[in-house]
């Protein structure tokens, strides 16, 4: 039986989408994998495209409220607000951890400046994922 997993963010649009999609594609065969925000707003499309640099299908990734999953319990739920943002409150879980990341909708800059700062976040997410779910 696979375990289960909830990423959270505020907008469910960059951060928990980027853990979502890189935990799918490296253990989808061994954890159900899900994320969710307090205040979805989209998937941005430079989410989209660092992970699909990685190869990682986006196909399934939505933007979802944390409300779809109150009535489930997650093995693990990790919020990855940046320190001081308001982290959506979790479902129930066995095991709660909070990773801030920071958030790289923010940035600024030129566009390709933008996207580095997306490359970055994505990269510590990933390290973060294998630490996590391996």
């Amino acid at each position: 039986m696979k375990k289960s997993v909830l990423f959270l963010c505020v907008g469910n649009s960059c951060r928990s989408q980027m853990a979502e999609g890189i935990a799918r594609h490296y253990f989808g065969n061994t954890w159900h994998v899900e994320s969710a925000g307090s205040m979805p707003s989209g998937i941005r499309s430079n989410t989209i495209q660092v992970l699909q640099e990685l190869g990682i299908s986006t196909k399934e990734l939505r933007s979802k409220h944390v409300d779809e999953f109150r009535d489930r319990k997650f093995d693990l739920v990790v919020t990855l607000c940046a320190e001081g943002a308001a982290c959506p409150i979790p479902p129930q879980s066995i095991k709660h951890i909070h990773t801030p990341m920071p958030d790289p909708v923010g940035a600024g800059g030129s566009p390709d400046e933008v996207l580095v700062a997306y490359r970055i976040v994505r990269d510590i997410i990933r390290k973060k994922v294998f630490e996590l779910l391996s």
